[in-house]
């Protein structure tokens, strides 16, 4: 894949920009275990103490420090190039959460990291060139076609069910629920970024986009999904491990907005059948990487249930249900519920 002329700072945006937010996962972890400690209660289990948690904000402003720079590449540089390089904040965030949480990264976590990078490595060589846009209006002729909204219908109805249904039942036991409502929700409001990043680029250079109400519309959108994405993020950091997390919501996310690209762009259109096939080839590695990193979470099961004996998984799994309270018998015999709570969904 050739650069453009913008293509570099768009690139070196990316990189900024996975750096920030693979740091904010941790910090806004440390943020999440400070006020459950404090409060009693979890987000993942409906508690918005965190927002008086000064750290959770250090990580917070982490992450729009990330995002911004996020947004800012969007504008100098295609979607296919810019997303797959998230890859990067897999690794910060594995590698930091190894060192400050304690959260063990082994030899197959490694493994899986890399090839999450290669993957996407090779998703980015054989990534098709965007076409140039010249105005808003020609992004929102793109969103109205049949195609791209029926894929908007069935991503609004999945989120509904998935938060509706659910959420309730499996959320706090399956990984995926979290991670699929802020996926499903990024690849929109990727859409949506990469028309208000161009309208405002176009803007700075004379020609202004503020004047279409499609501007802000692409506004609101972004507004809408990145608030659902971050509370759900929160509720999927606090419950799951961050090492299994970050790479899963990263492959979700990465799929899906490049599925949404697709369709919207359609960047496929005069790609050669290997460069297809060499993209897909691309996402089964990085696939394959964040199978590894999930299975790596089970690594310290025989050793954590053989120190904490007298509790079983089916035990501390009922105990920790409902508001995440011990009966007050069983809590002055095994310690606070909030700590063993937090140990059972980081080892188990």
């Amino acid at each position: 894949m050739g650069f453009s002329t913008d293509n570099p700072k768009g690139f070196v945006l990316a990189l900024l920009s996975s750096g920030f937010i693979g740091a904010s996962f941790i910090i806004k972890k440390k943020g999440l275990r400070r006020a459950a400690a404090a409060s009693g209660i979890r987000a993942g289990v409906g508690g918005y103490s965190y927002l008086l948690e000064p750290l959770w904000w250090a990580g917070m402003i982490t992450m729009i420090v990330g995002e911004v720079a996020n947004f800012i590449a969007y504008a100098f540089a295609p979607a296919v190039l810019v997303t797959p390089l998230g890859a990067l904040s897999i690794i910060v965030s594995a590698v930091l959460a190894h060192f400050i949480l304690k959260e063990k990264l082994h030899s197959l976590g490694i493994l899986g990291c890399v090839m999450c990078i290669a993957g996407s490595v090779v998703i980015v060589i054989h990534a098709p060139q965007e076409k140039e846009i010249s105005s808003v209006q020609e992004i929102w002729k793109l969103a109205m076609q049949t195609a791209f909204l029926l894929y908007v219908a069935s991503v609004i109805v999945l989120v509904l069910v998935l938060i509706f249904h659910f959420a309730p039942r499996f959320g706090h036991t399956n990984v995926l629920i979290y991670t699929g409502i802020c996926s499903l929700m990024g690849s929109l409001s990727v859409m949506s970024v990469k028309a208000l990043g161009t309208s405002l680029k176009l803007t700075f250079e004379g020609m202004n986009q503020l004047i279409y109400p499609e501007t802000w519309f692409f506004m609101l959108v972004v507004l809408t999904c990145v608030i659902t994405q971050m509370n759900y993020l929160n509720k999927a950091l606090d419950t799951f491990n961050t090492a299994i997390v970050s790479p899963i919501y990263y492959v979700m996310f990465t799929t899906l907005t490049i599925l949404a690209s697709v369709i919207m762009f359609k960047d496929w259109d005069g790609q050669s059948m290997a460069s297809i096939i060499s993209e897909i080839c691309g996402f089964i590695v990085v696939l394959s990487g964040t199978i590894l990193l999930h299975v790596t979470k089970d690594y310290d099961r025989n050793s954590s249930r053989s120190m904490h004996a007298s509790l079983s998984p089916n035990l501390t799994a009922r105990l920790c249900s409902g508001n995440g309270e011990l009966p007050k018998d069983v809590d002055e015999e095994t310690g606070s519920s909030e700590d063993i709570c937090l140990r059972r969904q980081e080892l188990y």
